[in-house]
């Protein structure tokens, strides 16, 4: 009896993703069923990237199908393919940036910027096409954090090239003035500049583009909820009291914009002495927990307040590069699968597939 294609599908609504949760015939992302006598072919497209458990994904599916009556031989492929989705009403994105990541943080201090750069190489690493843009003008810190250094090329007079370190693009004030130059500026100005960054930059077939913000919520980051098509923000925030309440904040701003809240990353969760191996935490525990739960949130993940995050950002390659098999980069990693997979979740823009529609007199 000849083998169905049903009896296939039968069978891969039985693999559950292990990110998702969900089989991988309902997340439809099985495509391209092929029977030809005892040989099954079939290709798994996810919608996150995720390219460290690629291999883990293909021996889960070939498994389940070898199972099937008769069946001897079988091929899969898994890939990810990474779509644009919506954002605030009435703006429109950006050409070449698929998806807007805004980190952000009610108060400066808790490891914001660290957290931007590590989610941004980890998405990279991951297989997405991704950027990086430092809003902090008057405090850019990834330039140091980048280790890049050098102004942004120009060949039209009117846009920037973005510069490029273990494959992201950046861009930052800090390319444009010396780094010990305050930027004694008022806010419009700093609105303007920050725009001009954004817009003016060729960044180059991006996947996900993810924003520095400054800390708090003032000008920049109106500026971001009214003007830039942003698809989703996360806060980072420490355990500590006074750091949640101006977390809760940031993340109040974003809900009343219409912005999608993702989740909320923990850093500083605890501290081990590098000497007794003793672990304490020193600025309280269960905050983003309680935060998350009060917000109908999710808590992406906890990082450790640990000697080397600091040694290698303020060394130029910050960890997801340094020490990628370290725990500490792949809880990284994982912070930023779950993100990418928290964003996918979201409806999809469709603005690129309709026509303009013009009226004339005739």
């Amino acid at each position: 009896m000849a083998l169905m294609e049903s009896q296939v599908q039968d069978i891969l609504r039985t693999v559950t993703d292990p990110n998702t949760g969900k089989d991988f015939l309902s997340s439809k992302a099985v495509r391209n069923i092929q029977i030809n006598g005892n040989h099954v072919a079939v290709d798994i497209v996810l919608d996150y990237p995720a390219n460290s458990i690629f291999g883990e994904i293909r021996r889960q599916v070939e498994t389940a199908l070898k199972t099937l009556p008769d069946v001897s031989n079988v091929s899969v492929g898994v890939t990810s393919r990474i779509v644009s989705h919506k954002v605030q009403r009435g703006i429109q994105l950006l050409p070449n940036v698929k998806n807007i990541i805004a980190v952000a943080s009610g108060k400066g201090g808790v490891g914001k910027s660290t957290t931007a750069v590590n989610l941004a190489l980890a998405l990279a690493a991951e297989g997405a096409r991704v950027g990086i843009l430092d809003a902090d003008i008057y405090g850019p810190s990834q330039p140091q954090m980048l280790g890049i250094s050098g102004r942004p090329d120009s060949t039209d007079g009117k846009s920037m090239e973005p510069l490029e370190r273990y494959g992201l693009q950046a861009m930052s004030i800090g390319f444009l003035v010396d780094m010990d130059t305050p930027m004694v500026w008022r806010g419009p100005m700093v609105v303007g500049a920050l725009e001009q960054l954004l817009r003016d930059t060729r960044w180059k077939d991006l996947d996900y583009l993810v924003i520095d913000l400054p800390p708090g919520t003032g000008d920049i980051q109106l500026t971001l909820s009214q003007k830039v098509p942003v698809t989703g923000a996360i806060i980072v925030t420490t355990p500590q009291d006074i750091a949640l309440l101006d977390a809760r904040k940031g993340l109040k701003m974003f809900e009343k914009v219409g912005i999608p809240i993702l989740g909320i990353v923990e850093n500083m969760s605890t501290h081990v002495c590098s000497q007794c191996g003793h672990e304490e935490h020193i600025f309280g525990a269960g905050g983003a927990e309680r935060m998350c739960q009060d917000y109908k949130t999710e808590l992406l993940g906890s990082l450790p307040l640990d000697i080397r995050i600091r040694e290698q950002t303020d060394g130029g390659k910050p960890t997801v590069v340094a020490e990628p098999d370290s725990a500490i980069a792949a809880t990284y990693r994982q912070i930023a699968r779950t993100t990418a997979i928290k964003l996918a979740q979201l409806s999809q823009d469709y603005s690129s597939k309709f026509p303009n529609i013009v009226i004339q007199n005739t």
